[in-house]
């Protein structure tokens, strides 16, 4: 392999590599759904609803990992694409996962694992509860599917054992602390929503497995010292910390055509984002009235959000999150720029400006 030299190389090199991580992801689907015949036809279509989530992301995380390996030294443009597709892998177990907890059946515009099971079910007779046992297993089961199978895509991956340990201890830390921060945010209906700990959620349920764990992925495959991990781990940790409230935003006043997500279901679940804790905190008691009833409310509309998102206007609410996400981007920036070496640094600082200005 070519060392990359420039920001525009490292960008070819990225690009070049995540159709073969696609490649990775489909032969691995492929090969699991034959791999059990005795299972049967609902076992097959189970992995091949795993498979039609791969399509209409960002390729965010796997991006990172290449970049960060071919951009710090790395050698082999082979190797790396098996840990860059696990970590789309690890992606799409937890976004199964997450639609469960939110209750949702669409993601990026079309149906989750959860909506194609309950699209498989109209042929059948059955009753409700029948119905919604079946959508819970699928995705339930779906999302642990994905789960193993970011795990074996790194133990099969043609890298040394230490390197395979080490990107596997990665794949842990990524789960454990993203269950305890989607742990803190489905219990923070229990606590006053101008008191929810936002940010902390926020680290904790995105920021390390979608932008820290890629980066170290890749800078330990490619021999980076314990210095540079550093400063990956906190720039990893402000853009995550950014690109979750930035998604916040967007999902309240968000182009669901754009987006892909309902501009409505965070509101009715009363989701405590750092958005949300602002408003209340900031909000006058007529305002607040207004929070009150309609955030948290399954039976919110499109009015009654309106409404809302006036408030989170009014408020400063939305300006001050949005703000803090700028922040979190601002000091990404100064360490990339200061502490990362070249063309890393300048791939950095571009995704970087590419994430703030997003729309979806």
């Amino acid at each position: 392999m070519t060392p990359v030299q420039t920001v525009a190389s490292l960008h070819e090199f990225v690009e070049s590599r995540l159709s073969a991580v696609q490649s990775a992801l489909d032969d691995h689907v492929a090969g699991a759904m034959g791999e059990l015949p005795s299972a049967g036809a609902d076992y097959r279509n189970l992995w091949q609803s795993i498979g039609d989530q791969f399509t209409g992301g960002k390729n965010l995380r796997p991006s990172l990992t290449l970049a960060a390996y071919a951009g710090l030294g790395g050698e082999d443009p082979d190797a790396i694409v098996p840990v860059a597709a696990a970590m789309e892998m690890l992606h799409t177990a937890m976004l199964v996962h997450d639609d469960i907890l939110d209750h949702d059946e669409v993601r990026r515009g079309k149906p989750n694992v959860a909506g194609i099971r309950r699209a498989e079910l109209t042929a059948h007779e059955m009753t409700d509860q029948q119905i919604e046992d079946h959508v819970m297993a699928a995705a339930l089961l779906g999302g642990d599917l994905a789960l193993s199978s970011a795990y074996d895509l790194i133990s099969r991956a043609p890298l040394p054992a230490h390197h395979r340990l080490a990107c596997l201890d990665l794949i842990t830390r990524a789960i454990r602390t993203t269950i305890a921060g989607e742990l803190l945010d489905m219990y923070a209906d229990l606590t006053d929503p101008g008191a929810a700990n936002a940010l902390l959620v926020s680290e904790l349920k995105t920021a390390t497995y979608s932008c820290v764990v890629p980066l170290l992925a890749g800078a330990q495959l490619a021999g980076a010292d314990p210095t540079m991990v550093g400063h990956l781990e906190k720039i990893g940790t402000s853009v995550g910390l950014s690109f979750q409230l930035m998604d916040d935003d967007l999902g309240v006043f968000g182009d669901p055509a754009v987006t892909g997500k309902s501009v409505l279901s965070d509101l009715r679940a009363g989701k405590r984002t750092e958005m949300m804790r602002l408003a209340f905190h900031f909000a006058d008691a007529n305002a607040r009235a207004v929070l009150e009833a309609g955030v948290g409310s399954p039976d919110l509309d499109e009015a009654g959000a309106a409404v809302v998102r006036e408030v989170l206007e009014c408020s400063g609410a939305r300006e001050r999150a949005r703000k803090v996400a700028r922040q979190h981007m601002k000091s990404a920036r100064r360490i990339a720029l200061e502490r990362v070496s070249a063309p890393l640094s300048g791939y950095l600082t571009e995704l970087i400006d590419s994430l703030e200005e997003r729309t979806s």
